[in-house]
């Protein structure tokens, strides 16, 4: 399976970004598709997921970001409004064909954030 992100970029605080992920070559249906991101010397940590409709959000992107998916493409989308410095970071998109993303998810290679004036 390969999912690729797209989307990142430069940003000043209160922007907007929009990042897409395409995922291809499964075989199985990817259930669970979501959102982490790794900034500066921190750990990988969960910014969103989708699974079968449900969302699930970082308590410090509820209200901000916003999760989507289109099956028919096999895309998953990562709305981020009002953006933070500390939203800087890069951002992986993940899939699984669990109803969460487990120990053998899929990742994609990461898109870069900055959010910077």
């Amino acid at each position: 399976v390969q999912l690729q992100a797209s989307g990142g970029g430069l940003v000043q605080p209160g922007g907007d970004l929009r990042l897409s992920c395409a995922a291809s070559g499964s075989r199985f249906r990817l259930n669970t598709m979501g959102w982490y991101r790794q900034g500066p010397g921190e750990q990988r940590e969960l910014v969103a997921t989708i699974s079968s409709g449900r969302r699930n959000y970082a308590e410090s992107v509820k209200g901000r970001f916003t999760i989507s998916r289109d099956n028919a493409k096999n895309m998953v989308y990562l709305q981020m409004n009002n953006l933070k410095p500390e939203d800087t970071a890069i951002y992986y998109c993940a899939a699984d064909v669990r109803g969460f993303i487990s120990g053998n998810a899929f990742w994609g290679q990461g898109t870069l954030v900055t959010v910077s004036s």
